[in-house]
């Protein structure tokens, strides 16, 4: 049985083997025009070998909702799926390349969850072919396609949501607008925090053999087909600036997005730089495991701050390390509000606490809500006015971390005393690189032997999302694409 469906997986992603989306599909239907039979919304999940599991489950759980398609590049995660699909007695349609899923006109909309490096491309394909769009986050991995995404969005009048769950939560609802109503002062600080551990993914001598089952020209997609050169294909992609955009753009995102609205703020910041390294170990990754970025906006900054390692080096056990990470102000992963006359501590994506100046509780916040629904909601309605996360403020936020990457890659090495001379005017940033290196110390870093980056000093065109007078960073907010995987110049 197991040879029988992988000779036919094989033979699904040959058919589907289309260099690009055919010129019929370059369109959208007329609103109203996207419900299936008996008024189902029908929806296809692409990706799913990891957070794509639960896109599965959170549609299947929507009453008026059907899965009716299932793609990944890996066919043994494809198939493994698809017979599950069908033991509940749910038969769904099989695909390995998704231009070819995108050609079903029984596809009312699409989800995916594939790596960052495809996330953008498969929305504006989605939008052009008639889809609406969950995209997860970060939704793009460079700041010109998470662009397009939001262009495509508009042209194709397409319903395109972000997988940023927590703006669909009532309890982070209440509490963002509870502290911008202006409840514990004025805003002066906002900090975003990522401290999740993070361990050593292996160094490799030479490429490493992709497994059989996967179809890795489509794995690679918009990026060069290079050999594999780490341990692991899945998910360690996250720690490789080709594909994955560090932990600032994994988990980060979602703290960075409500660090965001909280300030309110609807363009990107007109300051930004980062600090940080690769520290603790030597591995075949390349993003930053610690970091802190500074975006200057002009109500107030805001500041993240990635973590990998633990609270110093005798955690360092691969049997310690997950349960001993720093945490500030109480929280690990979360975001921290310092205001005039308060704090607000945000340890999770559906609750808050409110401290008054003198440390204080004074409210609190909790609450969850369903964000499929949400999505599900907003596509009955033929209404993006509905959704929680529109997809501009998917790349709003993703573009934040962008950014902040761009800022790191064109960086110089430098000593932490060094870094602390240039940074002598920024009271906040001092404070928050001062914390950090004190954590690296205490992880026993040599900073003379792994020096500190000090990310290039970059000014944006907010409006034009373009920075002034640098081209080398311009030119980090693009990449190229592969010849069949480029993002559409015009949409």
């Amino acid at each position: 049985m197991k040879t029988n469906r992988r000779d036919f997986l094989r033979a699904s992603a040959i058919a589907g083997a289309a260099l690009t989306l055919p010129r019929s599909l370059l369109g959208a239907p007329a609103p109203g025009s996207v419900l299936g039979a008996n008024g189902d919304i029908r929806v296809a999940v692409i990706g799913f070998n990891s957070r794509g599991k639960d896109h599965i489950a959170g549609f299947q759980g929507l009453k008026g909702v059907r899965l009716v398609a299932l793609c990944d590049v890996d066919e043994e995660v494809l198939g493994r799926e698809a017979k599950r699909q069908a033991d509940k007695g749910n038969p769904v349609a099989i695909y390995t390349d998704v231009r070819k899923l995108l050609e079903n006109k029984e596809i009312d909309a699409i989800s995916t969850a594939t790596p960052n490096h495809w996330h953008s491309l498969i929305g504006i394909w989605g939008c052009q072919a008639g889809k609406d769009v969950y995209v997860e986050k970060p939704v793009s991995h460079n700041v010109v396609e998470g662009r397009q995404l939001v262009r495509a969005a508009r042209k194709y009048n397409r319903i395109v949501q972000t997988g940023t769950q927590s703006r669909s939560n009532p309890g982070m609802r209440e509490a963002v607008e509870w502290v911008q109503a202006g409840n514990l002062g004025e805003i002066t600080l906002v900090t975003g925090l990522c401290y999740k551990p993070r361990q050593s993914i292996g160094k490799v001598t030479g490429p490493t053999r992709v497994p059989l089952s996967i179809n890795y020209d489509l794995w690679c997609g918009p990026t060069p087909l290079r050999p594999l050169m780490r341990e692991k294909l899945h998910y360690d992609w996250h720690w490789v600036f080709e594909t994955g955009n560090g932990d600032l753009g994994n988990q980060g995102i979602h703290q960075m997005d409500i660090a965001r609205w909280i300030l309110g703020e609807d363009e990107l910041s007109p300051v930004v730089f980062s600090v940080g390294g690769r520290f603790g170990y030597l591995d075949d990754g390349n993003t930053p495991n610690t970091q802190v970025v500074y975006h200057g906006y002009k109500k107030a900054p805001l500041i993240f701050e990635v973590r990998g390692l633990p609270k110093s080096r005798e955690f360092q056990d691969p049997k310690l390390w997950n349960a001993n990470m720093d945490d500030y102000e109480g929280s690990k992963v979360g975001v921290v509000v310092q205001c005039r006359n308060g704090r607000m501590v945000i340890p999770s994506y559906d609750s808050a606490i409110a401290y008054d100046s003198s440390g204080k509780e004074v409210k609190r916040f909790k609450g969850g809500a369903d964000h499929y629904a949400n999505f599900i909601e907003a596509v009955r309605a033929r209404d993006a006015r509905i959704l929680n996360a529109d997809i501009l403020e998917g790349h709003l936020s993703s573009a934040l971390c962008h950014t902040g990457n761009v800022s790191y890659r064109l960086g110089e090495k430098l000593t932490p005393g060094a870094i602390k001379e240039r940074l002598q005017d920024n009271h906040e940033m001092s404070e928050a690189v001062g914390r950090m290196t004190s954590h690296l110390a205490a992880n026993g870093v040599d900073f003379g032997q792994t020096p500190v980056t000090l990310g290039s000093f970059l000014r944006m065109d907010p409006a034009d999302e373009r920075f002034e007078r640098n081209r080398a960073a311009n030119h980090q907010l693009a990449d190229e694409g592969r010849k069949g995987f480029e993002i559409p110049t015009r949409v």
